[in-house]
């Protein structure tokens, strides 16, 4: 156990040096990260709708967090992207639904803004326990 904490330690010394550097890019446990918003409209008309919605909503919690009704922002890595949209893609349904990505890029911090409550959190400050 005592190894693992240090590793997760120097992971997170290793993000705050990153960011104390000055440098635009973000890197969280090793890997260059982007931010990927999400935006979807799910027909729900439908009690098969309404699972996809569900559905669509878990698989964008288990990349990322809810900053409003159907919108996510996803902090992920090139390959975890791929397998986002593929699972996505695989849910729903084209003839009805749709799905929206914008990808901020890995120098995404200065690209946002935000005005009024701030129910987010940022997931690559570091955590302190």
């Amino acid at each position: 156990r005592r190894c693992c904490l240090r590793g997760i330690c120097g992971e997170i010394s290793m993000h705050i040096r990153h960011i104390l550097n000055g440098k635009d890019t973000c890197m969280l446990f090793g890997r260059r990260v982007m931010l990927v918003l999400i935006t979807y409209d799910v027909n729900t008309q439908t009690a098969a709708g309404v699972r996809r919605l569900a559905r669509v909503a878990k698989i964008c919690t288990n990349y990322g967090q809810r900053v409003q009704n159907s919108v996510f922002e996803c902090i992920v890595d090139q390959t975890q992207y791929v397998m986002l949209k593929k699972q996505l893609k695989d849910i729903i349904d084209v003839d009805k639904d749709s799905v929206r990505y914008y990808v901020m890029g890995e120098k995404y911090k200065s690209k946002v803004e935000h005005i009024g409550v701030q129910r987010a959190f940022d997931v690559t400050a570091p955590l302190i326990i």
